[in-house]
């Protein structure tokens, strides 16, 4: 009987854990209010999401149709099982830079099980409840690679607004400089018109009203201009007119092992773009003034996981949060899920109804919406007030910039990371540090022979050695008291290096007492020697008072005896007793 219970129990513990997980009727507990802000909202950004949807398949050389694809069905899945309101996701320009070399490695026809085995991955990352990861991430790292992803995505387009064709695989600055040098005219002249027509579009129309969606503007009119004046440039080609039947993409041992990286780095990608997205959207303003509220982080991850492998079985890419395109569901009045679903119910309709007349858009114009999109992936403001940060700060954003923009992303946000955490020791080690102190209280004779030392901060590796030395350097004392009080932090290096300063000490005949270590920090201490270090156990304080009066009668003892070994005419070399 009672097993039978323990059996239910786990079984409720079991589906209430995996519930968090599930959508819930609290997901549209203020639909009846938001519905009409939430389908406008939809089809504003499902009309943005269209071009950079087609665009981040083009440059990543999967196509534009598993972009297409990946808006409508990683946008549902997301919208549905995600941990924030208001997300919207499909391609992004990270994957899109993170997905071309590996394209160009093992062919377009990997996408799809690659997007299902980082899929996977991301879902068990919020299973494991590690949504709350990102937050470790620091700030300079974060916009550092966000400019990084900015000027690869801007150099990918280099070749589509020049009219020619990169080689798969080369550096992405090299592909850029190689296209302008092979450029020939008039078609370079042409499609530069296009790119700048567009640009210049992009950048004027939100001056005159911020609702204009000017992405789709942008695309139409260059798209009729082509065709009415007869343009000789390269377009999106033929689009599925349907969306294509899900299927277990074609895979082999050899060719997962081989995908095993990419598909951890696109992984560990996904999730810090779609936390980092949510994060931000919780934040945001809508057009009454209120922010949007907090998300779930462990379910963004278990729903961008399930959107990436729905995605890869209808033939798509990996997907993410996207912050722009969620910053327009805001901005526009998106307060539920609705407003996703409108969006991917929008572009499903696109993909049925109008995929002949995409595929006419030139790739030109698609070049020229993400060179503009990639020029306002970072404000100018924020690179100031990073570089005027701090000198840490500032090399930090610098380093990781240039790391993703010269090697590749994954390390540039591990570098990034190494680097950040290198200087955030080096400040607890400037913080940390050892300071002689006066006796308190009244001065007696003698005291000159007592050195009381006060440890603070941190006592760890980064720091150990500078403080041991610094205490080592005592001279001309008998005892040394160690105030441990403040001490904050004791890891074991710390606790090695202090047993190391007692051993040493002691080695010299200077008494060393310790007061105050912390409850927390006894049993390190203990297990590496500390205790066991000094003369006698008795030299363990928890005050300051019984400490000082302690040094104080073994430096009067002390002196006896060195006057004793006087009158007997030995000099007075006298060893330390064992049991003080």
């Amino acid at each position: 009987m009672s097993r039978g219970t323990g059996g239910t129990a786990g079984r409720t513990g079991a589906a209430a854990y995996l519930g968090g997980f599930l959508p819930a009727p609290e997901d549209y507990a203020g639909l009846r209010l938001s519905w009409r802000g939430d389908i406008l909202a939809g089809i504003t950004v499902g009309i943005i999401a269209l071009p950079l949807a087609l665009a981040f398949g083009v440059s990543s050389g999967v196509g534009a149709a598993a972009g297409l694809v990946t808006a409508v069905i990683a946008g549902a899945i997301a919208a549905v099982m995600g941990g924030s309101h208001v997300q919207v996701s499909g391609p992004t320009g990270a994957m899109v830079v993170v997905l071309a070399p590996i394209v160009a490695a093992h062919g377009a026809a990997s996408v799809a099980l690659l997007s299902l085995m980082a899929g996977v991955i991301v879902l068990v990352l919020g299973l494991l409840r590690l949504g709350r990861a990102v937050a470790y991430i620091p700030w300079p790292v974060v916009e550092g690679f966000t400019l990084g992803i900015g000027a690869i995505i801007f150099l990918q387009q280099v070749p589509l607004a020049t009219g020619t064709s990169a080689e798969t695989g080369m550096n992405t600055a090299a592909a850029a400089w190689l296209a302008v040098t092979s450029a020939t005219w008039p078609t370079v002249g042409t499609t530069l018109a296009i790119v700048a027509g567009v640009a210049l579009l992009l950048v004027l129309a939100p001056r005159v009203h911020p609702g204009i969606p000017a992405s789709l503007i942008a695309v139409v009119l260059a798209t009729v201009a082509a065709e009415l004046l007869g343009l000789d440039v390269p377009r999106i080609g033929e689009l599925p007119s349907s969306l294509p039947a899900p299927s277990l993409p074609a895979f082999s041992p050899a060719l997962l092992g081989d995908l095993a990286g990419p598909a951890v780095a696109i992984a560990v990608l996904a999730s810090i773009e779609s936390l980092l997205s949510a994060r931000v959207a919780s934040g945001l303003p809508g057009p009454t003034g209120r922010t949007t509220g907090p998300y779930q982080p462990d379910r963004e991850l278990t729903g961008q996981g399930l959107a990436s492998i729905a995605a890869g079985l209808f033939g798509g890419m990996p997907a993410t949060g996207a912050i722009a395109r969620t910053a327009v569901n805001v901005r526009s009045g998106g307060r539920s899920r609705v407003a996703s679903l409108v969006h991917a119910a929008l572009l499903l309709a696109v993909v049925y109804a109008g995929a002949q007349l995409v595929s006419r858009i030139p790739l030109a114009a698609l070049a020229g919406i993400l060179m503009v999109t990639a020029t306002r992936m970072v404000s100018r403001h924020t690179v100031s007030s990073i570089l005027r940060s701090s000198r840490a700060d500032a090399a930090l954003f610098v380093i990781t910039a240039v790391i993703t923009v010269a090697f590749d992303l994954i390390e540039a946000i591990q570098i990034g990371l190494l680097v950040a955490a290198f200087f955030a020791l080096r400040s607890v080690a400037q913080l940390s540090g050892v300071r002689r102190e006066p006796i308190p209280g009244e001065p007696h004779a003698g005291d000159e022979r007592i050195a009381l030392f006060r440890l603070e901060g941190s006592m760890f590796f980064g720091a150990a050695e500078r403080i041991l030395q610094e205490i080592q350097a005592v001279r001309d004392v008998e005892v040394v008291i160690l105030r441990l009080s403040h001490l904050r932090m004791l890891d074991a290096t710390g606790a090695k290096a202090l047993a190391e300063v007692i051993e040493a000490l002691e080695r010299r005949r200077i008494t060393v007492l310790i007061k105050g270590i912390r409850p927390e920090h006894v049993r390190l201490a203990d297990s590496v020697g500390v205790l066991e270090a000094l003369r006698h156990y008795k030299h363990r304080f928890d005050e300051l008072g019984p400490a000082v009066e302690h040094a104080r009668d073994h430096v009067r003892r002390e002196a006896l005896a060195r006057d004793a070994g006087t009158a007997r005419g030995d000099g007075g070399d006298v060893a330390p007793a064992e049991t003080d």
